[in-house]
């Protein structure tokens, strides 16, 4: 094509067309080379002097030279009847200077439209931009197949079809589908961006965001269901056709007004208190195994007097004990033939505390002299010795004392159900005969407000959680139960969450650490599988990550990385719960041994796993539940029946 004020052929070029042949271009590319958002095309018309974009789709360009022309621009008739002239109108080419009658802008040269009837000035005529005005208010978006076009140019109150929120303003509209609308501020949103930018700093990502014009729940289902990583807001399945800005490299997804609005929840990011004022704050989680609460509480430093006084009525045990200090780690006590070893998941020693029920990874410890044959693998912390003998103003249990006990009676095996975190137990107890109520000694000095690092700015104080609320850290709901909250953002946290999973757990299959993560990894490539149970993991849902390997464990699996067992899963999981949540047994010892008068070798209290099969006196599966294992024979039954054998 040829035009008037050009010597040289002009060239039909179609912007979408080229954007997808450069999409698929850099997908064949390293892709860490696209780290920042890549800029939009765009350049000025010759004839009007107005951006072109992909927007127009169309444009003419020179095939030999930097001249370029809007469609509608190049393509306008040389002779035209204007509703604003009552004589038909030419376009000449411009040798000198010129003013549009209409915009009064000064043109340098160029084109324009004249009228050979009347007498106009030599520096006057109408330039093409005022006669192909309507032409500009007609778009083509890549998120909607047709043509849309702005008729009105006064603000107006309308629906918009990218955000799905009403608001006044200009509208694009599609002349063929009904009731498609879509606003200015949305229809021109970069196709990417850097989230830091957008929101002053107060969200980061390394990569840049790339404009969705749907999020189909198929998709989100594929993804797990994700949520706003401004908001922490769910994705309307219902409305998959709202605009989203995402990452799909690391599953980051936002909503279209949280990528692009500075004031997004950005007191999530303000610190609401003074460091100054809650100098004995407790900030979790913990930063490894090795440590917990009573120790937190009641560790003292080794010396001379550290370890003189030790209350029998806490030990309540009916063998000799013994301390184990440093040098006794690795030899031969009095009467236990066997080395004396602490917890290490590495070489898979398993060493719990009786009090606690958290894992003895130093000394100095005390440990049951028992011979062998008695096989009691009773042990205690040094700290859990000076734990105190009662408890007053319990939140869990605020109307009564709660006593420490040894042994809580009403349950099988000493093991009862903590009324603070809910989860199973046969450690020591701080309980309420009278009302049966017992609570772990981990949870039996819950401080009253902590700090956590999925929220970090923010004191959570022990509330009472309302309908359908979901615990931050592991996704399920908290159930109108005492929880750690933050009531201005709306944010819970389970007691469990926040107390029993470390920072950094140790894999023997892995020589690094593996980090507690709560959201998707950045860059990780391959899909998320658990190491330990080889099934799907969510990344939306809290899990433990080795960045080094790129493997991944649930972190209700981590507990069985010492059995190196499959399955975790127990008959106290709630069957809406996934394996998001805390180990259900976190707070059981198991390996004592018992023994019943209706059979004649000893039991071995254990979890249930796939190859104890079905119970020998009931039959139903014991996979998940605590159970009585035979140690010479293929004899197993869980909880009911043994209670039904002792009662025979």
């Amino acid at each position: 094509m040829r035009v008037l004020e050009h010597v040289h052929p002009l060239k039909l070029i179609d912007l979408q067309q080229v954007k997808n042949e450069d999409v698929e271009e850099s997908e064949e590319e390293d892709e860490e080379k696209d780290l920042v958002p890549q800029d939009e095309f765009s350049c000025i018309c010759k004839r009007c002097d107005e951006v072109i974009n992909e927007y127009y789709r169309y444009y003419y360009k020179c095939t030999k030279c930097d001249i370029s022309l809007h469609k509608f621009c190049a393509e306008v008739p040389t002779t035209i009847k204007h509703t604003s002239h009552p004589h038909p109108l030419t376009l000449y080419k411009r040798s000198e200077d010129w003013i549009c009658l209409y915009c009064q802008r000064l043109h340098i040269k160029g084109v324009s439209y004249l009228c050979s009837a009347c007498y106009w000035d030599n520096h006057k005529g109408i330039d093409v931009n005022c006669v192909v005005e309507v032409d500009k208010r007609r778009i083509y978006h890549p998120s909607h197949p047709h043509p849309l076009v702005s008729l009105i140019t006064s603000p107006i109150l309308c629906l918009c079809q990218a955000c799905g929120k009403t608001h006044k303003g200009i509208f694009f509209l599609c002349t063929t589908c009904p009731n498609f609308t879509i606003h200015t501020d949305c229809i021109f949103l970069p196709k990417s961006l850097l989230i830091q930018q957008t929101t002053n700093g107060i969200f980061r990502h390394t990569h840049p965001l790339t404009l969705s014009y749907s999020f189909p729940e198929a998709e989100q289902r594929a993804k797990y269901k994700p949520k706003c990583r401004v908001c922490n807001g769910r994705f309307d399945p219902d409305r998959e056709n709202l605009w989203i800005y995402k990452c799909e490299k690391c599953i980051y997804y936002v909503h279209l007004d949280c990528a692009t609005s500075a004031s997004t929840s950005g007191g999530q990011s303000i610190k609401n208190f003074k460091d100054v004022d809650y100098p004995n704050l407790l900030r979790l989680p913990f930063p490894d195994q090795t440590y917990s609460l009573p120790k937190h509480l009641f560790f003292k430093a080794p010396g001379p007097t550290a370890y003189a006084e030790v209350s029998l009525q806490i030990i309540n045990h009916e063998h000799e004990l013994i301390l184990v200090d440093t040098e006794s780690i690795g030899s031969t006590s009095l009467k236990i033939n066997e080395s004396i070893m602490c917890h290490n998941p590495m070489k898979k020693i398993e060493l719990l505390c009786n009090a606690c029920v958290r894992p003895i990874t130093e000394a100095p410890f005390y440990k049951c002299n028992a011979s062998e044959d008695e096989r009691c693998n009773f042990a205690l912390h040094e700290w859990c010795t000076r734990l105190p003998t009662k408890l007053d103003n319990h939140p869990g249990h605020p109307q009564h004392t709660l006593f420490l006990m040894s042994n809580a009676p009403h349950g099988f095996f000493n093991i009862y159900r903590c009324k603070f975190c809910y989860l199973p137990c046969n450690g020591y107890a701080y309980g309420c005969v009278r009302c049966r109520v017992y609570i772990d000694v981990n949870c039996g000095f819950m401080p009253k407000k902590i700090t956590h690092e999925s929220h970090p700015n923010h004191l959570l104080s022990i509330v009472e959680a309302g309908y359908n609320k979901e615990c931050l850290v592991c996704s399920n709901l908290v159930h109108h139960r005492l929880s750690f909250g933050c009531r201005t953002c709306n944010v819970y946290i389970h007691p469990a969450c926040a107390l029993l999973l470390p920072r950094t757990i140790r894999h023997p299959y892995d020589k690094h650490p593996m980090h507690l993560s709560y959201l998707p990894i950045e860059n990780h490539k391959s899909e998320y599988f658990c190491e330990i149970c080889e099934e799907e993991l969510n990344p939306h849902k809290c899990f433990y990550h080795c960045d080094m390997c790129s493997q991944s464990v649930h972190i209700e699996c981590a507990p069985s990385i010492l059995q190196s067992e499959t399955e975790t899963h127990s008959e106290y999981q709630y069957k809406y719960e996934s394996k998001s949540k805390v180990y259900s047994f976190s707070n059981v010892k198991f390996g004592s041994i018992h023994k019943t008068a209706n059979h004649p070798h000893p039991l071995l209290l254990a979890p249930g796993i796939a190859d104890d099969g079905r119970c020998s006196l009931c039959y139903t599966g014991l996979q998940h539940k605590i159970i009585l294992r035979c140690l010479e024979c293929p004899f197993a039954i869980d909880e009911c029946c043994f209670k039904r054998l002792n009662k025979s």
